[in-house]
């Protein structure tokens, strides 16, 4: 939708809302990105700090029943500290459960589901430097959502994943459970009017899944489309990075090897490797001076980079996920960053994973490589029941793409597209 549309469209919501038909907008339910929620812990008796800082009385703030905010706790950028959360973050998985679980001694859970609340900032004390969907829930607020009534949250714990057919993942399915209901009593609540999905990053495997994982029926009565902004489709090169060398995560001061423990137990990330099927066999990621590795290469990559316990739940988890990729029939707009310098291929020449490689770049949003972004377009392109459409925002990174004026205008106009006209 170009500019003038834009304007005409919101216009045309904004005279809606002002008549008092703002209830004629199809309910919304937002699902955010890998670490785009807070997450709150307790610690339990069988808890077993590693140090004196990392004690139960670590932080102060509580409520009185021992909870704490988790993520995103400022205190991670203090090493003694950083250490304590990457302790209390770890998964791991159980190989007679087939299925991951907390650290011993930490609770965790998931504040507000349904409310759009702890989407918006990940530490409410610190807005301006923890903005997540603020910017994106104001501006459906202008087109006439109304939180609670016509736009609803989902946030879920990210460091969870979801397994393949035959293997069990009790906190990914749970969330899947959730967000199915989330999903039918939005349509109950606004006259069974069908409902628009509006995923960022993981939020769009997460909601693919969902979609496949229920009958035909079901979503032709309860999904009106989906929206999903940069997601990675097929799983990022910087992922490699991350279990590698582990990642900063965004925050200058933060060591990358004291939290690369905790990031290589996520079972999401995991699932953010790239995906064998959309990189090919011919593509080399890494290079190092033994050997060079392509994303068909995912397990003895890990296993070369001292984390082999990492290779059964890929191969057998994961992996089946990564190879069925099913067109849900559902219309389907991926709003994308492009022409942002992208890790493509990372060379460990001195062969110490410690250390940081040295990387060569390509086209993506910064996080997420163009293959994946436009993933979905090249796998169903011959699909005659499959709409997908694909909009391009130069210059935009991956996050930055839930803030920025240009990106905000596109996604909103496409909200409201699909509000005045329906799908394509």
């Amino acid at each position: 939708m170009g500019e003038l549309g834009l304007k005409i469209g919101v216009m045309v919501m904004m005279w809606s809302y002002s008549c008092g038909a703002s209830n004629k907008v199809h309910p919304l339910v937002l699902i955010p990105g890998n670490g785009g929620n807070q997450l709150e812990a307790r610690l339990t008796s069988e808890y077993k700090p590693t140090s004196l800082f990392c004690n139960r009385w670590y932080p102060l703030a509580k409520d009185e029943n021992g909870w704490f905010r988790l993520w995103f706790d400022p205190s991670v950028f203090l090493a003694p500290f950083t250490k304590c959360f990457a302790e209390r973050m770890m998964l791991y998985y159980h190989p007679k459960l087939d299925d991951y679980r907390n650290a011993p001694g930490v609770e965790t859970r998931v504040p507000h589901f349904g409310s759009t609340q702890s989407l918006l900032y990940l530490d409410p004390y610190l807005k301006h430097a923890t903005a997540y969907m603020a910017p994106l829930v104001e501006s459906l607020t202008q087109i006439g959502y109304v939180n609670g009534e016509t736009l609803f949250g989902a946030p879920y714990d990210f460091r969870y994943g979801l397994a393949a057919e035959g293997h069990p993942s009790q906190v990914g399915s749970k969330f899947l459970e959730d967000l199915k209901n989330l999903i039918e009593g939005a349509s109950s609540s606004n006259a069974g009017r069908p409902v628009i999905l509006v995923s960022h990053s993981l939020g769009g495997l997460y909601a693919l899944q969902l979609l496949n994982r229920n009958s035909i029926s079901w979503r032709r009565k309860f999904i009106k489309h989906l929206v999903a902004i940069s997601a990675p489709w097929g799983g990022t090169v910087d992922e490699m990075l991350t279990f590698a060398s582990g990642s900063t995560l965004g925050l200058p001061v933060v060591d990358p090897l004291i939290v690369r423990g905790e990031q290589r137990s996520s079972e999401s990330n995991l699932w953010l490797l790239p995906n064998p099927k959309l990189f090919g066999r011919d593509k080399t990621l890494v290079t190092t001076k033994n050997r060079n590795y392509s994303a068909h290469d995912i397990a003895d990559f890990l296993k070369d980079i001292g984390f082999p316990e990492g290779v059964y739940p890929f191969e057998n988890r994961i992996l089946p996920l990564m190879d069925k990729i099913e067109a849900p029939r559902v219309p389907i707009t991926c709003v994308i960053g492009s022409g942002v310098k992208t890790p493509e291929t990372l060379f460990y020449m001195t062969g110490d994973f410690d250390e940081q490689p040295e990387i060569s770049y390509g086209d993506g949003d910064g996080t997420v490589n163009m293959v994946s972004l436009v993933a979905l377009q090249s796998l169903w392109a011959h699909r005659g029941n499959q709409t997908v459409r694909v909009t391009r925002i130069g210059g935009v990174s991956h996050t930055s793409i839930l803030k920025n004026e240009a990106a905000l205008k596109e996604i909103i106009g496409e909200i409201s597209r699909i509000n005045l006209h329906g799908a394509p």
